[in-house]
């Protein structure tokens, strides 16, 4: 068990006065399987009314409005966790059981669809389907695709936004987590096999001292679905363990952007974030 204290600031710089904002952010974890949140808060400059609900992905949200003139919005999301390894017992559903136990749960059937981020391209289709055809059980399936695919992908910062797509990224063969993390969703959707994207953060430091704050930055996998969920880290090519903290899930990015909203003012906006990550025990 790892106890993790993670500090996320971020924000947006308006190159002129903003009259008004309408914004929600997705920044703090929550307790479950494998993590237990001890404490959790967000601040908000210029100070804000707030409104905190669960989405409907299981996601903590925190809504909030500003209706005084500002030139910078900023939150620090402050959050201290207890981690715990997860088990990855497999299931041995067969490609036969899987559409029908998945079609029996609400939240497998929604991450069957494809979304404009994880449609594959027809190369990464016929690469997943090859890999499949090579397997009786869709988990062994599952994770011979995410491990070829990250594989193939070489992790480089500036090269897409967060409005590439996985076709894009993957023809490309470069991007960062969410990038590749929506080409396995694509990949293992175009299969038949129900996957859903996870944001969190990731300790960069395996054996970090307690004690030891470390530069972090967001972070996001993949969770698939054959008989049971099973989260895998292909960026990294790790297994879900106790240096993963789960802040949301969704259908690719945009379901658990951490910051997102409207406002009125300059159309030019600059974006900050940084992420500092504490072993606590």
């Amino acid at each position: 068990m790892k106890r993790l204290r993670i500090v996320h600031k971020t924000g947006f710089s308006y190159q002129g006065q903003v009259k008004a904002s309408y914004n929600e952010a997705r920044m703090l974890p929550s307790t479950t399987d494998g993590q237990f949140v001890l404490s959790s808060t967000i601040e908000i400059q210029p100070t804000a009314s707030q409104h905190a609900y669960v989405d409907y992905f299981g996601t903590r949200v925190t809504a909030f409005e500003l209706l005084t003139p500002h030139q910078e919005l900023s939150l620090q999301a402050s959050s201290l966790v207890e981690v715990r390894p997860r088990a990855h017992a497999e299931a041995s559903t067969s490609w036969d059981d899987l559409p029908g136990i998945a079609g029996l749960r609400l939240e497998t059937q929604e991450q069957t669809a494809q979304t404009r981020r994880t449609e594959p391209s027809e190369d990464l289709m016929e690469l997943a389907r090859d890999i499949a055809e090579k397997h009786d059980n869709p988990c062994e399936a599952a994770s011979e695709i995410a491990r070829t695919i990250g594989e193939q992908m070489e992790y480089v910062q500036g090269v897409t936004s967060v409005h590439t797509s996985a076709a894009e990224a993957w023809a490309d063969r470069r991007g960062v987590c969410q990038d590749i993390t929506h080409i396995v969703l694509g990949a293992l959707r175009s299969v038949g096999i129900p996957a859903r994207y996870v944001s969190g953060y990731l300790h960069p430091k395996p054996n970090a001292e307690i004690g030891e704050t470390v530069v972090g930055e967001s972070h996001a996998w993949v969770e698939w679905f054959c008989g049971s969920w099973h989260g895998f880290d292909p960026t990294n090519m790790l297994d879900i363990g106790d240096r993963h903290v789960l802040v949301g899930r969704g259908r690719d990015y945009q379901d658990v952007a951490p910051l997102r909203g409207v406002y009125a003012g300059p159309f030019r906006s600059s974006l900050f974030v940084s992420v500092e990550i504490t072993r606590e025990a």
